[in-house]
């Protein structure tokens, strides 16, 4: 008896430290990971900090103008114009040269601003066609692609304008229901009497009228992506 009473206690302090052991090895473990959070992660982005700024202060090789810029954008407010002169502005990468190309030849160049935005004022275009691109320039002479192309046509002449019915300029007629028929450019919009006739692929333009009895004055107005105008003026006098 007195000796399985020995093997019991024996048994009982064996149980008793393994489970201080397991309790100090528990403990251990949650100071190590408090002190990882509170400590070693920190030391972690100072060190990672540390070895950002050796790579920016030249300890290693610079990327930022390994690369050329990216293409820059150009916008006009027209694709056609009367006027000799127009602004074109566009964005690009921050601290770029802006080289303005037209028609394939250097124009001007201008940096952009602290916002990455420039503008061309005054630029002169030519009877025409004018093909506008933008190149971008890094302080590292890096040069960007062309900027998708913009064509800005300038014109000054009006557009045609002939009437076919009536080809006169006063007609008296007797009845109420008229068409108004004429020819102008394909690319022309019309209004007769303020209202708009629909401009076929070959310049033609037709629009139905409701005369009213006695004289009808009506205008007709051509006016082409340029802003140039045609105007005819007419009087048909409805009387039955």
């Amino acid at each position: 008896m007195k000796f399985n009473q020995s093997k019991s206690t024996v048994a009982t302090d064996k149980t008793k430290v393994v489970r201080r052991k397991t309790f100090l090895l528990g403990l251990f473990v949650v100071v190590l990971l408090v002190s990882i959070v509170m400590f070693g992660v920190p030391l972690l982005v100072k060190f990672s900090v540390f070895l950002g700024n050796r790579k920016s202060s030249g300890g290693v090789t610079k990327n930022d103008d390994t690369l050329p810029p990216l293409a820059p954008r150009i916008f006009v407010p027209f694709e056609a114009t009367n006027s000799a002169a127009l602004s074109i502005t566009g964005t690009a990468e921050i601290g770029t040269l802006i080289e303005l190309i037209k028609d394939d030849v250097l124009l001007d160049t201008m940096s952009t601003n602290e916002g990455g935005d420039f503008s061309f004022e005054n630029v002169l275009l030519d009877e025409g066609s004018n093909n506008f691109s933008v190149v971008a320039v890094s302080l590292g002479g890096k040069r960007s692609e062309l900027s998708k192309e913009v064509v800005v046509v300038f014109d000054e002449n009006a557009p045609e304008l002939e009437m076919v019915n009536p080809s006169e300029s006063e007609i008296t007629v007797d009845y109420a229901d008229f068409d108004i028929r004429g020819e102008t450019e394909a690319t022309a919009s019309v209004l007769v009497a303020g209202r708009v006739a629909m401009v076929d692929s070959e310049g033609n333009f037709k629009l139905k009228m409701q005369l009213s009895l006695g004289k009808n004055d009506i205008e007709i107005k051509a006016k082409d992506m340029a802003g140039n105008e045609t105007v005819r003026k007419i009087t048909i006098t409805y009387d039955f």
